[in-house]
């Protein structure tokens, strides 16, 4: 992985640790889920990734655009409830955002993680504060973005940044009530629980530092 560039190559390396990590945690995440959901987070977020690893090798890489738009649409055809909607649209929102590109700088991968979250607030009727994904998204995108004024800064280190925020939220939102999805119901039982959705993000954060920064950077 170049400084300040990101190709191709690298999305795809980045989507496979990611469906790795979705996949390895599928129990877990289905037990965060049901101490406040209907403990189904786990199977859907394996389903999509699965999904996406079987029709891997023939998804159009014309640019990273189009590839992220495709790999948004195979997670929502293949997922329901909230998760399908919700991630295939970060997926489509982010590869909307990087159509034509054959390489990311550190900015456009914030506009593209800036748009994703847009697309996640219009879909999933969420937004901060209401522990959900978003509180992890949001302070990593932030991070993302901050290191993309600097001139000096290459991807490591925004992504080893972002990850660290992503983490803190973890435990941040630990004593929040959970305020959308099926969580919402239980409102107050959440209270001390922590979010499957925090949780997975931090989780495929920290995976993409230890194998995918770690890796290109020895």
């Amino acid at each position: 992985m170049d400084g300040d560039a990101v190709a191709l190559g690298h999305i795809e390396q980045g989507l496979r640790i990611v469906a790795s990590v979705a996949i390895a945690n599928e129990t877990y995440f289905c037990d965060l889920d049901a101490e406040g959901g209907d403990a189904d987070f786990g199977k859907s977020l394996a389903t999509g990734f699965r999904a996406i690893l079987n029709e891997f090798d023939h998804i159009d890489r014309s640019d990273i655009g189009t590839f992220l738009l495709k790999v948004g649409m195979i997670f929502s055809a293949h997922v329901g409830g909230t998760s399908g909607p919700v991630w295939g649209t970060a997926f489509m929102r982010a590869g909307n955002s990087s159509k034509g590109k054959k390489s990311l700088t550190l900015s456009n991968l914030a506009q593209m993680g800036n748009n994703a979250i847009q697309g996640i607030m219009a879909r999933g009727g969420a937004s901060a504060g209401d522990k959900t994904m978003l509180d992890a998204l949001i302070p990593a995108v932030a991070k993302i973005e901050e290191f993309s004024r600097n001139d000096t800064a290459d991807f490591g280190e925004a992504l080893r940044a972002a990850s660290r925020a992503a983490r803190a939220s973890v435990e941040q939102t630990r004593q929040w009530p959970a305020k959308r999805g099926r969580q919402s119901y239980s409102s107050e039982r959440t209270i001390g629980t922590l979010d499957p959705g925090i949780v997975a993000i931090a989780l495929m954060l920290e995976a993409l530092v230890a194998q995918l920064i770690v890796v290109t950077e020895s």
